[in-house]
This record gives C-alpha cells, sequence and structure tokens, in this order.
C-alpha cells in the first residue's frame, strides 16, 4: 500500500483522472482487507498478550487509520478532483475563479481533519515498546501522515479563506509590504517600498504603491505591544521601515495598517501581505521576464533610461539588481524604493494576466511560505483565526509556536543596505544537565562579505556614511534569539568570551538579544544558551530569510554526548 502512495500523488499532479481514480480504488482495498484483518476478534485478543501484545495492537491502530484516511479523505478528495478545472485558479486576465475553492472547501476541510486525527492516534502509540519490525514502519507512517496533514491543513485554510479575500462577499484592499533584506529586519527586511491591491469576485487589481519614506514619522509613535516596544523599542509605531523589528507578523501587519490608514484618510486596508526580493525571483520562474520599459510610469521610465540598470528582470538577475545593483545606479532613496515598488507591480501584473501555469505558481509560493518569505494577515477575525494556524501567519508566539520552537531573527543596525554582504548560519546544540534538564545553545556564524575597501568602493547610501556611528563598510547586527515557553535566557558568549545581553519576555517565550559588529573579512560567532526547556519534541527552529537559501542557514541541530 504504501508504495501505491507515490504513484497516486504523482498521477494527481500530472492531472492524469483516471489513473488517479483507479490507483485510489486500490488502495481502498488494501486497506479494507487490512482493517478487517486488523480487527479480528482473534488478532484483537492478542493484544492482550503480555510483552508482545502491543505490538498487535500497534498494528490494529495502523490498520483502522489507513482505512480511515482511505475512505474519508483520499477517495472523496480523488472523487472531487474529477470535477474541478484547476486550471481556473490560475489567473487570466486578472481574474481567479473561486467557485472550485468554494466547491472542494469541505472536502478538504473534512478530509484534512481525519488526517489529524490519525496522525494524533498513531502519534500517540509508545514506539519504545514495539518490536523493530512494527516500530520503524510505524515511525515511517507517521512521519509520512505529518507531511500530508500540515500540506492538507493549509490546502484547507487557503480554500476556506481565499474567496472571500478575493472579494467573493465584496471588494477588499490589501497593503503588499515589499521586503528589502539589504537592510536586514526579523521578518526579512525593510519594508521601503509597498503596493496596494484590490480584490472584487476575483478580479484583481494593483490600484497604488508607493515608498515607507513618503509616509514618515510618526510622532507620537502609534501604541504598540509594551513587551515588544520594550524589546525593539518605540520606533515599532514610529516608522513604516521599523515596523517589523518585530518577528510577530500579525503585530507588523497591524501597525502597518494603522500607519496607512492614518496618513490616508477615509481609506481602508483589510489585509497585509509581506514578500522579499527571492520571492520575486521565484514568481518571475513562473512568469518569465517582465519588461520593464512597459511600465507606464513616466519616472521609472526615466530612471531606467538613465542607468545600466536592466531593462528585463528575470529569475536569475531580479535579487542582485533590487537588493544590489540600484543603490550604484540610482542615488535618491526615494528613487530607489519608486524603482523597487514598479518592479514588485510589473511582476504582479504579469502574474494576474495568467502568465505561468498553476502548479508552478503555487510550488513558488508553498516554497515561499516554507522559507518564511511570504506572510499574510486578515483583518476580518475568522478568517485570520485560520491563517493563524499556518505558516503564512509568521505568529512568534501562540498555539503555532508551542513544544521546543525556537527562534533567531536579526535587524540592522548600520542603518544602511550591508546585509546584502553578511553570511550567516545559525544552529541549535542541545545538552543536558546532571538532573536531565535540557539545554540549547543557539549558536550564530555571520561573516561580512563586503569588499576590504567598502567604504570607498561602495555607495554611501550603501555603508551608511557612518550616520549611525557605524564605520563605513562595516555590518552591525542586532541578534535576537527566543526560546521556548517557560525556558530562561542563560546567557552569551561571542567567540567564546561572555558578553552583556538584553533578557526580555514575549509573550511567555525568553528573549536575548546581542549586538555584534564586522569590518569587512571578519567573522563572529554568538552563541545564546537557553535553560530550563522542558519540552521534550525535537526542536524547531525558525529564522530570518535571507538572500542565501536557507537550507545554507539553518545547520542540522547538534546533540551533546551529555544527553546521551
Amino acid at each position: 500500500m504504501i508504495q501505491t502512495l507515490p504513484s497516486l500523488q504523482t498521477a494527481a499532479l500530472e492531472g492524469d483522472v483516471e489513473r488517479s481514480v483507479a490507483l485510489t480504488e486500490e488502495l481502498q482495498d488494501h486497506a479494507d482487507s487490512a482493517r478487517s484483518a486488523g480487527t479480528d476478534p482473534v488478532w484483537k485478543a492478542a493484544g492482550l498478550i503480555p510483552f508482545v501484545g502491543q505490538n498487535f495492537t500497534a498494528v490494529s491502530e495502523v490498520a483502522v487509520s489507513a482505512d480511515d484516511v482511505m475512505d474519508r479523505a483520499v477517495a472523496p478528495l480523488v472523487r472531487q478532483f474529477d470535477s474541478l478545472d484547476w486550471d481556473s485558479l490560475t489567473p487570466r486576465d486578472g481574474r481567479i475563479d473561486v467557485t472550485p475553492l468554494e466547491e472542494v472547501s469541505p472536502t478538504l476541510t473534512s478530509a484534512s481533519n481525519t488526517l489529524q486525527l490519525s496522525y494524533e492516534r498513531l502519534n500517540g502509540i509508545d514506539r519504545s515498546r514495539l518490536l523493530p519490525q512494527i516500530s520503524e514502519p510505524l515511525q515511517q507512517a507517521v512521519d509520512a501522515m505529518d507531511d500530508a496533514r500540515q500540506a492538507l491543513s493549509s490546502a484547507a485554510a487557503a480554500a476556506e479563506v481565499l474567496p472571500p479575500m478575493l472579494g467573493a462577499d465584496g471588494p477588499r484592499t490589501y497593503m503588499v509590504l515589499i521586503q528589502n533584506s539589504a537592510e536586514i529586519r526579523a521578518t526579512g527586511g525593510i519594508p521601503g517600498a509597498y503596493a496596494l491591491i484590490r480584490t472584487d469576485g476575483g478580479a484583481i487589481e494593483l490600484v497604488g504603491q508607493g515608498s515607507a519614506t513618503e509616509m514618515g514619522r510618526f510622532n507620537p509613535p502609534l501604541d504598540v505591544d509594551p513587551q515588544q516596544a520594550q524589546i525593539y523599542s518605540s520606533r515599532l509605531g514610529g516608522f513604516l521601515q521599523s515596523a517589523n523589528l518585530t518577528p510577530d507578523f500579525p503585530t507588523v501587519a497591524q501597525t502597518a495598517k494603522a500607519m496607512y490608514e492614518e496618513r490616508n484618510e477615509g481609506q481602508r486596508v483589510d489585509g497585509v501581505l509581506a514578500m522579499d526580493a527571492v520571492v520575486l525571483s521565484k514568481l518571475l520562474g513562473v512568469t518569465g521576464p517582465v519588461e520593464l520599459d512597459d511600465i507606464d510610469d513616466p519616472l521609472v521610465e526615466q530612471l531606467i533610461s538613465q542607468t545600466a540598470l536592466p531593462e528585463f528582470l528575470n529569475t536569475d538577475n531580479v535579487v542582485d539588481t533590487l537588493l544590489s545593483d540600484v543603490y550604484s545606479e540610482i542615488e535618491e532613496p526615494e528613487f530607489q524604493d519608486i524603482y523597487f515598488a514598479a518592479v514588485a507591480g510589473e511582476v504582479f501584473s504579469t502574474l494576474s494576466e495568467g502568465a505561468g501555469d498553476n502548479a508552478g505558481l503555487i510550488d513558488a509560493l508553498t516554497q515561499s511560505t516554507e522559507e518564511h518569505r511570504l506572510y499574510l494577515w486578515s483583518n476580518v477575525s475568522d478568517e485570520q483565526a485560520v491563517i493563524a494556524s499556518t505558516q503564512l501567519a509568521g505568529a512568534a508566539t501562540g498555539p503555532t509556536k508551542g513544544g521546543a520552537s525556537f527562534g533567531v531573527y536579526f535587524n540592522d543596525g548600520t542603518g544602511a543596505k550591508m546585509d546584502y554582504y553578511v553570511e550567516r548560519t545559525v544552529e541549535l546544540i542541545q545538552s543536558c544537565s546532571p538532573d536531565d534538564v535540557r539545554e540549547y545553545t543557539a549558536q550564530v556564524t555571520l561573516t561580512n562579505t563586503a569588499p576590504a575597501d567598502a567604504a570607498t568602493s561602495l555607495p554611501r547610501y550603501v555603508t551608511g556614511g557612518a550616520v549611525f556611528g557605524v564605520p563605513e563598510g562595516h555590518v552591525r547586527t542586532n541578534v535576537v534569539a527566543y526560546g521556548p515557553a517557560q525556558a530562561a535566557v542563560a546567557g552569551a558568549r561571542i567567540d567564546g568570551a561572555e558578553v552583556p545581553l538584553g533578557s526580555f519576555l514575549h509573550g511567555n517565550r525568553p528573549v536575548g538579544v546581542v549586538t555584534t559588529e564586522l569590518a569587512p573579512g571578519e567573522s563572529v560567532t554568538v552563541d545564546l544558551a537557553f535553560t530550563n526547556v522542558v519540552q521534550t519534541d525535537d526542536p524547531v527552529l525558525s529564522v530570518t530569510p535571507t538572500i542565501q537559501p536557507v537550507s545554507d542557514v539553518v545547520q542540522p541541530t547538534q546533540v551533546d554526548a551529555s544527553c546521551g
């Protein structure tokens, strides 16, 4: 049965309905037979045998779960798949047909619930008491079901919230924050540019764009959560550029909404989306290159004509163009933001007109979400409750941050665009005290790869011109580490030497903050330790996305011999 599942997945992705149905029927037959055997009175009686009975019981649980998943999740989904036109979910002429999503939503929700219950049933089995011949396949089944339940949960959430968010019940306006990773912020990068999107009955329209600079300073600052203001200062509510110093995207989104509405009286924001240049790169991999000289903006056309910036942007050159080349070609920060927003708008417009394929678009958005490069918040409480259960929410506290959850985030302290040159790695190191208390160290390595003559060879806007006290070419970074609920910050070291650190709480999570400064070519290792970690599950690590692949940044967890 397990061997057949990949074939079903391939058939579904390829749109081979006939083969999907045939494979589903085959799997149902296997699952039904397994359930009949596993719930046979003789087999159930064998579960009472001392020492070995738990193995029979485990097999019965697997058989029942497999049959439930096939009958109540897979089969209904395949039947629905047979009747839907999934190509209609790809934007066409600026519109998405939301009808298929509305039709499939109840089936997806039911299937997701079934898979979740079956996962909890199997994951609750004590595998330490089972024979290897039973425990190993069981673990494989649990792992596979874990991946499937997360994917299905996201799909069910999307089907539930996308129709109303796309304007099925009336027009909506969304603020899209374009995060610039050349100046790092906890959720990705400084939101120097933004766009406004309106949806109505599935129609999607770009209705405006602007820069954070235009909004200016909010004095007095807008009210924000006092705990977060203590960690990240009142700048959270003082500047749009600083709203995402916190890694908690719901806070970022609500602050950005309030700022926009205060500066634009009578206008309303119904939700906030955030993405970085790497997301744009992934989307260009779907749409193909965009031609910037078609942009209907005289200022942008003038900027392009007077510089060496490319007329075409593609998946290979967009990140370097937006995060590096633009600063050597355009001197005025306001114009840099306008160019950034125009590029994002052009990519969006090309996508909404139907360029690319549905499978490619879904893959690009899924990858971006998994890498924490894409965030979403809705002002509608019921919709936000659904989003909150997914990776799109980007929450730093709450249900999705239960268990042994750790986070390492970065905030620029240079006041410039030097983070384009910083390479990072992050790993967790687990150790155990004599009284069996788990301790973890978040070990962070940062390297400034800027040229040795960065102070003179790079534009002043990139180096910061020492305006904030950082020598030109140097990079100052605030490293922020979050531990699990109920744990405590135990200390910090830089290159092995103990250093002072800021110690805070965000919700019930401990937070430690240290600051580093690197000259060109320098590297530093920061250790932030957490003690009294009561959670026993495998640790989960979130990090600020940068221009590096996340797989290069996040290293495997190391377990010290003290936990042997």
